[in-house]
């Protein structure tokens, strides 16, 4: 348990305090609680087209997409979806479904393979939700890497 340090009377020796000893009266000092990541989503477009289609349509043999990928199926975005309405609908769905509170929020990670363009960042469009809350001062960057982007914001969150 800390505590503070209490000078020896005869003082410190060369070879460090003599006769030292430790006040543990004081108060403790305060503990972080709730760090790490405590709550993750995804999210996968409804549209996909089955592997094994593509595997066919592609002329490809069979099972390099099933067997070799460990796919099933491909999803992808409808015309009505873009990075900013993805990312909304899983940060609404990371607050609603763990109980989260948008003031509880300290630290953001954008993992994706899309950005929506070279000047604003994802982040960017999912901060209101927070800054309605108050929270103005969230920790965290999107990570925009194709197939790795997700990962990323993932070692990235724990680091």
């Amino acid at each position: 348990m800390p505590g503070r340090f209490v000078e020896p009377e005869g003082g410190l020796s060369p070879r460090g305090p003599v006769g030292m000893s430790i006040d543990e009266s004081g108060p403790a000092p305060p503990q972080a609680e709730n760090v790490g990541i405590l709550a993750a989503e995804v999210y996968f477009p409804t549209t996909y087209v089955r592997q094994e289609d593509l595997e066919k349509h592609d002329g490809v043999p069979s099972g390099k997409y099933t067997i070799g990928l460990g796919q099933q199926g491909l999803s992808f975005c409808g015309d009505r979806e873009d990075p900013v309405s993805m990312g909304l609908t899983v940060f609404h769905q990371l607050l609603r479904r763990h109980g989260v509170s948008p003031s509880e929020v300290g630290h953001l990670q954008v993992g994706t393979e899309s950005g929506v363009d070279g000047s604003k960042s994802l982040k960017t469009y999912l901060m209101p939700i927070l800054e309605a809350a108050g929270n103005t001062d969230v920790e965290g960057v999107d990570c925009v890497q194709a197939c790795y982007g997700g990962t990323a914001a993932l070692l990235a969150a724990a680091a």
